[in-house]
């Protein structure tokens, strides 16, 4: 059986990372937008140690960088949709890569094309 692939948004790590994720995990594969370890790792007040302590939890996980399919996915997303251009690129990773959006974002949720 196939592992199920799972990419995870900005605000599921942070909930993660501070012991405030309401529900455990599922199994399988995890995943991010490159876009995702940028927010995560670009807070202003973010000490050297917590910065260390993200890339371990990252260099774990497959960081999916912006191809040609995710950019024309974004942009056809911005084009129909009010999603900020982050939110637009985290969507598209999911769909590109047909895996499962671990969010919160009510607006990702209006997406049909997501699956969750």
């Amino acid at each position: 059986m196939t592992d199920v692939h799972f990419l995870i948004d900005t605000h599921i790590f942070i909930l993660l990372f501070n012991d405030r994720l309401a529900v455990s995990l599922p199994q399988g594969k995890f995943g991010c937008s490159i876009i995702t370890e940028m927010e995560l790792r670009s807070f202003p007040k973010l000490t050297f140690e917590e910065d260390t302590f993200i890339c371990e939890r990252l260099a774990k996980l497959t960081i999916y960088g912006i191809d040609d399919a995710i950019k024309e996915k974004a942009i056809l997303l911005r084009r129909t949709t009010r999603l900020k251009l982050p939110d637009a690129i985290i969507a598209a990773t999911a769909i590109i890569h047909h895996a499962i959006l671990l969010t919160n974002d009510k607006e990702l949720h209006a997406i049909p094309e997501l699956k969750y």
